[in-house]
């Protein structure tokens, strides 16, 4: 992600500095790029002379002694707390009064890490989407010790780099990943009750628009790095059952069976592997696009409810953020508010699980209706 992060802002063009402690790694990154400038160039999108500059405008370093001049950090380290807590008080030491700090976390929360610095009030989440030079969305978090200032100056910038920001409250998930939940919660639910198997839970929501079904997604992720998502946000909301995790998934993860990466994941990607057909019916694949579908409208609405963001933006998030089909609050508009409480209602009256709860920013929204 770092070096992603590094090239959206080379082409933008600034000066940038990709710092790692392990010389092979930036090594790496440094040959990455101009392979891609290579394939940019062969395309017709850059120019040699534009390459080259964005090469050059490019450095490669593994301590923090020459980031005196640097306006703005982004972090896109492991996702652990403590680690990312040492590294920005360790980092503010170098930097100059006006720098803004900025995590490129996806789970975690940025004023807990604002809190290691002498200065929070510059701290804020700036959360790109993977791979980020070809995805348009960055969510903007800012801490509750933030400057609002800070907040109008990187959606500025943002802008600037030909990205489409969302401004989001700092709570578990910001808005994609806290929205996004149900897409791979309520498959693998229905995959363990034996509604259907992956294969064909996928091709329903394929079906439906999406992309890519939840397990192959899921297997172009990591399931190590999906399934950690997971359980951050499950603990961060108390152990919420509409964030709990998988059996399925852990088993996976506990298997090696990490996706694509691996070569094993719900799917098997070695050479000669048979790849699986999905069910031929028509029935089974709307009752199961509707489930899931159902689920990730219910958490939209709940994210607006509770002011996470707004509608606007949780619809931009979801569409430019992991390209679902159509905004979830504008799809929900389409199908009817009030028949979106009935699918909750029923569901939570088979299930009598809180998991199942109807939004009441849903029901509001559906009794205004």
């Amino acid at each position: 992600m770092g070096s992603g992060i590094a090239q959206v802002v080379a082409q933008a063009g600034h000066e940038v500095t990709i710092i790692d402690t392990n010389q092979t790694a930036l090594e790496k990154a440094k040959s990455s790029l101009a392979i891609t400038m290579n394939k940019l160039v062969e395309k017709g999108k850059l120019t040699a002379i534009e390459a080259a500059h964005i090469q050059e405008r490019t450095h490669y370093r593994t301590s923090y002694t020459d980031l005196s001049k640097c306006e703005l950090i982004i972090e896109a380290i492991v996702e652990n707390m403590d680690v990312k807590k040492k590294v920005f008080a360790e980092v503010e030491t170098h930097v100059s009064n006006t720098c803004i700090l900025a995590s490129n976390t996806s789970s975690l929360s940025i004023t807990a890490i604002a809190s290691a610095c002498q200065r929070p009030d510059r701290v804020l989440g700036i959360h790109f989407f993977n791979p980020a030079p070809l995805m348009a969305l960055v969510e903007v978090v800012p801490a509750i010790q933030t400057q609002l200032l800070h907040v109008a100056e990187v959606k500025t910038l943002v802008e600037s780099w030909k990205k489409v920001p969302a401004i989001c409250k700092d709570t578990p998930g910001f808005i994609v990943n806290r929205v996004a939940r149900p897409f791979y919660g309520e498959a693998l639910r229905l995959y363990e009750e034996g509604v259907a198997d992956f294969a064909t839970i996928d091709e329903a929501m394929r079906d439906k628009g999406f992309k890519m079904g939840p397990f192959e997604l899921m297997d172009m992720i990591g399931n190590d790095v999906n399934y950690a998502v997971t359980e951050s946000v499950f603990a961060a909301f108390y152990f919420d059952p509409r964030y709990k995790p998988s059996l399925t998934q852990k088993k996976l993860n506990e298997a090696g069976w990490l996706g694509r990466k691996t070569g094993r994941g719900y799917y098997d990607y070695k050479e000669g592997a048979e790849k699986p057909v999905a069910l031929d019916n028509d029935e089974l694949k709307e009752h199961i696009a509707s489930c899931i579908l159902i689920m990730l409208i219910n958490e939209a609405f709940d994210a607006a409810y509770l002011n996470v963001a707004s509608a606007e933006d949780i619809d931009l998030a979801m569409t430019k953020g992991v390209n679902y089909p159509k905004g979830l609050i504008a799809w929900a508009q389409e199908i009817g508010l009030k028949n979106c409480v009935m699918q909750m209602d029923a569901l939570y009256e088979l299930y009598h699980e809180d998991r199942y709860r109807c939004s009441i920013g849903l029901r509001k929204a559906a009794t205004v209706a």
